[in-house]
């Protein structure tokens, strides 16, 4: 069994490495996903901490983890991790300039992990996207689309560019309709028809309240805007279409109409 573990499976450079060596490596990472493991089931079970912020204290501690863990399993391989970096420098420098914008991703996801501003579960919109954030890595961050696909971005874009987070400090957000009708239509029976195709919609909150506005006098219409406010942020098109059914057969039923854009052409003998 002494000749098993002093025998050598590499010897390179006056390194050798045994496999003695090679078996607490492999214990080694064995504790240390087991840890790792435990680690998460008892970070998920704090009920203090959301979701999203549960994942972002498990993501780095396993990422610090993986990191020294990487480290030591060199040291345990018999490298001598100072020589190896002294040695290594310049190419070090060279690969840098070479990845400045890989390194910017990782910084940027240590940020948003740590900073909270983006996190698990919130609905942003990005460059004119919104989507639902599913998952955030040390270099990418992965969402999902209103139509359902899934979106890699580089954490990059999440901290450099504006963006806006329905959910940042609440899941509600107000949203809002807007119709035009003509001009000889009865404005308080317009109201009356918006608030009430608002109110009794599945998925709008009874508080706050729901209110209509009336916006503009346009070009060939009366314009309107009712606001509400829903839970249901990710799938909120699917809420204001069924709103829009609704208020066009109260517009029928009760003989409001609502207008083509006219114009009127003069034309010159």
């Amino acid at each position: 069994m002494e000749e098993f573990f002093d025998f050598n499976l590499l010897d390179f450079g006056g390194y050798t490495i045994k496999a003695s060596s090679v078996i607490e490596l492999l214990v080694f990472f064995i504790v240390i996903t087991i840890l790792l493991k435990i680690s998460k089931k008892l970070i998920f079970r704090v009920r203090k901490f959301d979701t999203a912020k549960q994942h972002a204290i498990y993501s780095l501690i396993k990422y610090f983890v993986l990191v020294f863990a990487s480290l030591f399993g060199l040291q345990i391989l018999g490298f001598n991790l100072s020589v190896l970096i002294i040695g290594s420098s310049a190419l070090l420098v060279g690969v840098g300039l070479g990845l400045q914008n890989l390194f910017s991703d990782f910084v940027s996801g240590i940020i948003l992990l740590v900073d909270s501003t983006v996190k698990v579960n919130d609905v942003i919109e990005v460059n004119g996207l919104v989507c639902q954030v599913q998952i955030i890595n040390l270099r990418t961050t992965t969402v999902l689309t209103r139509d359902d696909k899934y979106i890699i971005l580089p954490n990059t874009d999440l901290t450099r560019n504006q963006i806006i987070n329905w959910t940042h400090s609440n899941i509600t957000s107000r949203f809002d309709v807007s119709v035009g009708v003509d001009y000889s239509s009865d404005v308080l029976l317009v109201m009356k028809i918006l608030k009430e195709a608002v109110e009794i919609q599945h998925g709008v909150l009874k508080s706050p309240q729901p209110f209509v506005r009336f916006t503009d006098y346009g070009d060939s219409s009366l314009n309107f805007s009712v606001f509400f406010w829903a839970d249901e942020v990710f799938r909120v098109e699917n809420i204001k279409s069924e709103i829009r059914v609704r208020i066009y057969e109260q517009f029928k039923k009760n003989g409001v109409v609502i207008p083509f854009p006219q114009r009127v052409v003069h034309m010159s003998k």
